[in-house]
């Protein structure tokens, strides 16, 4: 008997239904709008982008310019690379424009898609980013789209790491900017650590396109993105501990693997307390429990992580003398990132390696409060639904599933558990056997390197031809993708999440192009093609009569979607293909959540050595264990965002009190707030209200009015005069103070003061900033214990975290204060030999400028030929102003 809600969506067709059917009259204007975009030039279609930007500033809704915009688009692709964008890709283009993440399949064309709201939301003038997984493809694509956006009369740039400054500022002044999800993250980091506006890179936060979102904005989103400079040097300590941690008995401590969490048992803490002191690592008579011995319990508590935790060709790999860690759901290195908290250089000792010195935080940023700076953010998969809670919590974001071109011809087997590790190696290896006898291309997905180096010497041992593909073999990764598909071909690949190459059946024609022109340069490039996509079409034919893509699993992951996305390289645009699945009691997801069940149903069934159990409910039970862990994951990542948040609040106060600063031409009015604050905390220091005169420490007010203002205040004086009371003091000291401060200003001259205070500003708040964020860190490890007294950690943070910013902003306005006071003028000699030495370098600038413009070097159309000059430096032009009267005006 069916439900009420199974009869309902019969009826009334499920809500992602509904979503795909209120697009449909979209689409069909589209489409008639389809014929007149054909019979424009390529000239009329530039036009027509002119035409719709100044429809779209004139205040005209960018849905209601949706139909033509989207119509020109499909005519640009259509000219520039030869492919009519289908019904579902325009559907997919408008959730996108929509605010949504659109689910599309593999091989489905996410690329081309993007372009169509991203054409129509960089008619604003405004900017639009469209953020890839890696530098590889936000090269590619970035490269292989520059066409479209050309042939429609936009810009197209291209963002990556050590990238020059000149070229990252045209990049994002372009209409669409590629880049990856880290870069972006840290040139916002970088944006606020600058003191010139007209050296920022992002302009605005408007609209992006997240590719492989769910990778980007959940798998990536449990670690913060941190700026950091060195620290003191622990080497010795790290290594001192790293020779204890292989003497700890299984005793001394706990392992949970599913919090992925460890700690010493007490016995092992009387163990440890013994042996410090023995090896006189702890100083006599110090206790482990004693507040000294914090940063010794730290360091062991590291050293015992990264050897029970971390294991090497899994969790990182060893190249060059350096430890280079692994993305766990892409199987990618990640050069350049570093666990925190001396986690890394604990593993350094572990292998041996040289150990870098510990970091301290100059900024950080999680990607969850970057992209939720965006005003509208849309993303594309092959898999968000699983994880559509976690998008409509965090970033409000809708998932829907947009159906695909072709109908999907994979056939998905059910899961096939074998008893013990080897029993399912020998399986894998037969089953790979007969499809390499039949010519079905075989996809092949492990969990680690470890797992895929091993697969990979059985199937040597086996006689079986074979590519692997994992975080060493990272650089061919394209090429190893491209050939996966080839007749007969057998490809091992650690995690194939986002790798966004289309693995396409009898292999990628353009690459197999390109490799043949390279290797006869003197050959004919178009008689190559056509030789080669001849030779295609039997290929392609040939593997789909073997059964299109056979992808094999060697493990579930803890997350679904990593193993949809493996499942989905198989029956791309409506290919023949299958999936299925090998496991056993030994696989980690088995061991840790709950096989015991399923052992003794594999006991009581007496099933031979080799025999395997597959049934659905086995399917079920498994997706159950994952949604589950997938649940804890997104807890963990909530309490994350929660702490963040109360950071990202400061962290916005701050970023936006720089640009404020950046942005003044005149900063007394803010330097004079600050010091009459500072007159008023003093004043009620010393003088508190209520009190009577006798209580007053003038000599105290005198004393600190001197330090922190340095003005010689005859406040005694005033105080014994008849009827003065605190009020009165304080207007003293104020006029006092802001007379000193207006004498400076025409002794050093009114431009030199506002430079001294604009650097004295953003000096002392990225100095106060660094040292907050320390504190905070500290505050973030401790606060956890306060919940064995009932108090919840969250908003004992919150409270602290709030004065810990009160006294921040104390302290700044403080040392602002106190260093405008203090700084001095030269003397009549050092100011004229600077003052020289100041004209010699304009006159030399004003040559450079000169020969530039004399030279046409300078292109008053291009920034990139403006150079990077400061604010007050001459502008390159030749007009002889400085740059921020002229080119640099804001």
């Amino acid at each position: 008997m069916l439900g009420l809600g199974t009869i309902a969506r019969k009826v009334f067709g499920t809500p992602n239904d509904r979503k795909i059917k209120a697009t449909g009259p979209v689409v069909d204007q589209i489409n008639a709008l389809e014929a007149d975009f054909e019979s424009l030039s390529d000239e009329e279609l530039i036009t027509k982008t002119k035409e719709l930007e100044d429809r779209a500033k004139a205040g005209e809704s960018l849905d209601s310019l949706l139909p033509e915009a989207f119509a020109n688009c499909r005519e640009a692709a259509k000219r520039a690379l030869g492919l009519r964008a289908f019904d579902v890709q325009l559907m997919g283009g408008i959730f996108l424009h929509q605010g949504n993440i659109a689910e599309m399949k593999t091989g489905e064309g996410k690329t081309l898609v993007a372009t169509f709201p991203a054409y129509l939301n960089a008619l604003t003038g405004k900017g639009v980013h469209i953020v890839t997984v890696n530098d590889y493809l936000a090269r590619r694509d970035a490269d292989w789209m520059s066409k479209v956006y050309g042939a429609l009369g936009l810009t197209t740039g291209v963002v990556y790491p050590q990238q020059p400054d000149s070229e990252k500022m045209a990049a994002y002044a372009c209409d669409v900017t590629y880049a990856t999800n880290n870069e972006l993250g840290f040139d916002y980091l970088r944006d606020n650590m600058k003191s010139e506006l007209n050296q920022m890179y992002q302009r605005t936060h408007n609209f992006a396109v997240v590719d492989e979102v769910d990778s980007i904005l959940i798998d990536e989103a449990r670690t913060p993105l941190i700026i950091s400079g060195p620290s003191q040097d622990r080497s010795e300590l790290y290594q001192t501990i790293d020779l204890l941690i292989p003497q700890v008995l299984e005793e001394h401590y706990t392992l949970d693997e599913k919090t992925k969490n460890v700690t010493f048992s007490d016995e092992g803490n009387e163990w440890l307390e013994e042996i410090l002191s023995e090896k006189e690592i702890l100083p006599e008579g110090q206790s482990l429990y004693d507040p000294e011995s914090t940063t010794i319990v730290h360091h062991v508590n590291q050293g015992l992580r990264a050897h029970k935790l971390f294991t090497r060709d899994k969790d990182y790999i060893v190249r060059d003398n350096e430890v280079v860690l692994i993305d766990e759901f892409t199987g990618r290195m990640m050069a350049g990132r570093r666990l925190s908290d001396g986690l890394h250089q604990a593993i350094e000792a572990k292998e041996g390696c040289a150990i870098q010195p510990e970091n301290v935080t100059l900024a950080s940023v999680t990607f969850q409060n970057y992209f939720r700076l965006y005003d509208k953010l849309g993303g594309m998969t092959g898999t968000a639904l699983t994880e559509a809670d976690e998008f409509a919590e965090i970033y409000g974001l809708g998932v829907v599933e947009v159906p695909t071109n072709q109908p999907v011809a994979r056939v998905d087997e059910d899961d096939q558990v074998y008893r013990t590790t080897a029993e399912k190696y020998n399986a894998v290896v037969e089953a790979i056997k007969v499809s390499h006898a039949e010519n079905q291309p075989v996809l092949v997905g492990t969990t680690s390197i470890e797992k895929s180096e091993l697969l990979s010497s059985l199937l040597t041992a086996a006689d079986v031809a074979h590519n692997v593909l994992n975080a060493r073999q990272h650089e061919q990764e394209a090429k190893v993708v491209a050939d996966a598909g080839k007749l007969g071909a057998v490809t091992i690949a650690t995690n194939m999440a986002g790798r966004g190459t289309d693995i396409k059946l009898g292999g990628n024609v353009e690459f197999t192009i390109m490799e043949a022109i390279a290797a006869d340069p003197d050959a004919n490039p178009d008689e190559i093609r056509s030789r080669i996509e001849a030779e295609h079409v039997s290929n392609e034919l040939a593997v789909k009569a073997a059964g299109g893509l056979y992808v094999l699993a060697t493990e579930r992951h803890e997350s679904r979607r990593i193993d949809n996305q493996l499942r989905g390289r198989s029956g791309r645009q409506g290919d023949p293909g299958r999936s299925s699945f090998f496991l056993s009691l030994d696989d980690d997801l088995m061991r840790i959540f709950g096989s015991e069940r399923l052992e003794k149903v594999l006991n009581t069934l007496g099933m031979k050595e080799g025999e395997a159990i597959v049934h659905s409910w086995v399917n079920k039970s498994l997706e159950r264990a994952q949604a589950k862990v997938e649940g804890r994951n997104f807890d963990i990542r909530k309490q994350l965002l929660k702490f963040d948040d109360v950071m990202n609040d400061q962290r916005k106060v701050i970023f936006g009190q720089r640009r404020e600063i950046m942005e003044a031409d005149d900063l007394a009015e803010i330097t004079q707030d600050m010091r009459h604050q500072v007159i008023d905390d003093l004043v009620t220091q010393f003088m508190p209200p209520k009190s009577y005169a006798d209580q007053w420490d003038m000599e105290g007010l005198q004393a600190a009015v001197s330090e922190n203002l340095d003005l010689d205040a005859p406040v005694s004086k005033w105080a014994a005069e008849e009827g003065v009371d605190d009020d009165t003091i304080r207007e003293n000291l104020e006029d006092l103070g802001d007379e000193f401060m207006a004498k400076k200003a025409v002794d050093f001259g009114p431009e030199n003061m506002r430079l001294i205070e604009k650097q004295v500003l953003l000096e002392t708040i990225d100095g106060k900033w660094r040292e907050h964020l320390l504190t905070l860190e500290h505050l973030r490890s401790v606060v956890g214990f306060r919940s064995y007294a009932q108090r919840d950690p969250l908003n004992e943070y919150k409270s602290e975290a709030f004065q810990l910013f009160q006294s921040l902003l104390d302290g700044l306005r403080e040392r602002v204060t106190q260093v405008l006071s203090h700084v001095r003028m030269r003397s009549a000699e050092d100011q004229k030999a600077m003052m020289d030495a100041m004209a010699r370098q304009q006159a030399a600038l004003q040559q450079q400028a000169q020969t530039t413009a004399d030279s046409g070097g300078f292109d008053e159309n291009d920034r990139t030929t403006w150079g990077n000059p400061g604010r007050n430096e001459i502008c390159l032009c030749g007009s002889g102003k400085k740059f921020k009267h002229c080119h640099g005006k804001l």
